[in-house]
């Protein structure tokens, strides 16, 4: 099969979620200029750069996150656990600004250290991050959020031998469709270089 996007794939549900997959779940949680806490998922998420260390997110949308982040500039990632993919789904709601999605999820909410921004409370991560770029993208009402990590958050029994280990905690990652999956299977590769 080959097709153009632009001229329609014929397929019951777009095949592109399901081709670049799996993909890590920024969990990004804000708090606007009212002081009403956000969290919502992105699956457009990825670290970025290693020095200073940098990660992004992609909105379909100028969703509260987005708008949150303008506001205040920063904006905090969090790792979600397979145990805590019912509370990252109900965070996936669409709800008025107004409400405070902490509360909707029945997530536990800690404060961040280097910035002034809700975290979830029991993660196995955390990034503290501020904004350096919001890029307005092609098409319709797409953007792309930079931001520089100034603090991060590990829970003590995912330090294994002095490295973060995915296999206490097994991340969710998301497919296509409505499809996700948990990294059990983790093997290492040495590099030509190493």
């Amino acid at each position: 099969m080959f097709y153009e996007p632009k001229n329609g794939h014929g397929l019951p549900h777009s095949p592109f979620n399901a081709i670049v997959s799996p993909r890590p779940i920024g969990w990004i949680s804000t708090r606007g200029a009212d002081g009403v806490r956000n969290v919502a998922p992105y699956s457009f998420f990825n670290a970025v750069a290693y020095v200073p260390p940098q990660v992004m997110f992609a909105s379909n949308g100028n969703k509260d996150s987005v708008r949150n982040i303008r506001e205040t500039g920063v904006f905090c990632t969090n790792v979600v656990a397979q145990d805590m993919r019912d509370q990252m789904n109900a965070s996936s709601a669409t709800l008025a600004r107004d409400v405070d999605e902490f509360a909707h999820a029945g997530l536990q909410a800690a404060e961040c250290t280097t910035i002034d921004c809700p975290r979830i409370a029991g993660v196995p991560a955390s990034m503290e991050c501020r904004m350096t770029h919001i890029l307005e993208l092609g098409g319709v009402d797409n953007y792309a959020i930079f931001g520089e990590v100034t603090g991060v958050h590990i829970r003590d029994d995912c330090l294994v031998d002095g490295y973060f280990d995915v296999t206490t905690f097994h991340p969710l990652s998301r497919l296509g469709y409505r499809d996700y999956a948990v990294v059990e299977n983790v093997f290492s590769l040495d590099r030509p270089d190493d």
